[in-house]
């Protein structure tokens, strides 16, 4: 449900006011979007979750693999079953120069007008 034009304005007042306060902390609690999984990583994900279940169906059909009526390669299997839906739905923690940088970052500096290089002098002032 999307916000109300007052709550929205409220949000940004917030948000601004943040900001102002405490920039560092501000841009750390803001983070960045999340992480979307490529496909090579789900299909990793997807291959370790075959290879769990391979493991909890035979862990049950195979005796020999209980010890003493526990059924370990079953429960191994699902920590692999477990294990690969995990990680085909995160996304990879390595974070390029790129999703990092700010935009004003991006622009070089004899470029933009007034505005950008008020940001930037601001951005600098509290990076230090």
């Amino acid at each position: 449900m999307p916000l109300s034009e007052h709550e929205q304005r409220m949000l940004d007042q917030i948000e601004s006011a943040l900001y102002a306060e405490d920039p560092k902390f501000a841009s750390s609690v803001r983070g960045g979007s999340m992480r979307v999984p490529s496909a090579r990583r789900r299909l990793q994900g997807a291959a370790l979750f075959v290879l769990g279940l391979a493991m909890l169906v035979s862990g049950v059909a195979i005796k020999a693999t209980m010890i003493g009526g526990f059924p370990v390669l079953s429960v191994l299997g699902f920590v692999v079953m477990f294990g690969g839906v995990v990680f085909a739905v995160t996304g990879s923690s390595k974070t390029t120069a790129a999703t990092t940088e700010s935009p004003a970052a991006k622009t070089p500096k004899n470029q933009g007008g007034f505005s950008n290089r008020m940001e930037d002098r601001f951005r600098r002032r509290f990076d230090n």
